[in-house]
């Protein structure tokens, strides 16, 4: 899974982390561990063993946050399909989108609110429990850690949280989820740009704020925002497509009462090397296939008086579409169902084929026409 590595499950979840977890570890536990090692209590290696432990439980707390954001997926019914930690935190991934707005808002929200609660936690716990002062400083560290935490996802751009609740209230103004993915990013993105700009006056010592890692998040931000954005400006003009825009040109429709004789002249020698064609009545209906291979079963004396209708193959394996259906939909019935081809009907009349590359193609028309 994208060089990830598997861990185990959590609450039915695969958990994964990602091998640049393992340097952000070693580096919070550096630098924990010299913090600690400034308490005179404290000697040998046990500021390390408390760096790493206060680095786990950083990790634990990230962790927290992802799973309230699975949580509240799961009560809408979608499935979570794994969680992973990485350099810049941790992700939840989740098979499908929310159905609605509120529902965006909760799944966005949620992880947040868990941060917050483990803030207001270990806040209690610093202030009401007497503990020896180096743990006090890491319940203190934890309670800091969560804060910036929900503050920081809270930032109104994706790909963080307050950049899904801004999705989800545009969605909500709007009615198009895909103009609130749009918005979004787009926000993602000015933010991306402002923490570079702000990490490289940072080490160029121009500014007091800022430092490699500003840079770093940046980066991640303006990466990924972007490509939220164009993700969902692709979605939004398969949305405003339909499968009939898409049928590939001259797609493979014969006549059922054709000679095999008058097939393989019209549509085989000197054509494009189709291997299965569909086999229409005279009212344009579906009635099968009829696969090139199967010619070799026929004497070619016979061809004259044989017709295609007797050579035809059941259409049940074959996926249709009805001809207005959204073609954001006809993609995802590409990716979901792992077909090639869907053919294209209308009122029960075939209209052609289409599949991944003609969609391609219409795109690219389109994008064309735009700019000439």
């Amino acid at each position: 899974m994208n060089g990830n590595i598997r861990v185990g499950n959590l609450f039915g979840i695969p958990f994964y982390v990602n091998p640049s977890w393992f340097l952000v570890l070693g580096l919070v536990t550096l630098s924990y561990g010299q913090q600690l090692a400034l308490f005179p209590q404290l000697y040998g290696i046990i500021p390390w063993i408390l760096g790493l432990i206060a680095a786990l439980l950083l990790f634990a707390s990230v962790l927290a946050h992802e799973l309230g954001h699975s949580f509240v997926a799961q009560a809408q019914g979608i499935e979570v399909k794994s969680i992973t930690l990485f350099l810049f935190g941790g992700l939840a991934s989740l098979e499908r989108d929310s159905k609605t707005p509120l529902e965006a808002f909760l799944v966005a929200i949620a992880g947040p609110v868990v941060s917050i609660i483990l803030f207001i936690f270990f806040t209690i716990i610093g202030v009401n429990v007497p503990l020896p002062v180096p743990l006090t400083e890491i319940v203190s560290l934890l309670a800091t850690i969560n804060l910036v935490l929900a503050l920081f996802n809270l930032i109104p751009g994706l790909p963080l949280d307050g950049g899904n609740v801004l999705k989800a209230l545009v969605w909500q103004i709007t009615g198009n989820p895909n103009k609130g993915i749009i918005f979004a990013g787009r926000v993602g993105q000015i933010f991306g740009w402002l923490a570079i700009t702000v990490g490289i006056l940072g080490i160029l010592n121009i500014s007091p704020y800022g430092s490699f890692w500003t840079l770093l998040i940046g980066w991640f931000l303006l990466q990924n925002a972007g490509v939220a954005a164009q993700s969902a400006t692709v979605q939004e003009k398969l949305d405003g497509l339909t499968a009939a825009d898409a049928i590939i040109p001259n797609s493979p429709i014969v006549s059922a009462e054709l000679t095999l004789r008058e097939f393989v002249n019209n549509y085989v020698i000197g054509k494009s090397q189709w291997q299965k064609f569909l086999v229409t009545d005279e009212w344009g209906q579906l009635l099968g296939v009829l696969v090139i291979n199967d010619l070799k079963t026929v004497p070619t004396s016979d061809w004259n008086h044989i017709q295609v209708k007797d050579l035809i193959q059941s259409p049940e394996n074959l996926k249709t579409v009805a001809a207005d259906l959204s073609l954001l939909e006809v993609v995802k019935l590409l990716e979901v169902g792992e077909v090639q081809q869907l053919t294209v009907v209308r009122d029960g009349v075939v209209l052609g084929l289409l599949e991944k590359a003609s969609i391609i193609n219409l795109l690219q028309q389109q994008a064309e026409s735009k700019l000439a």
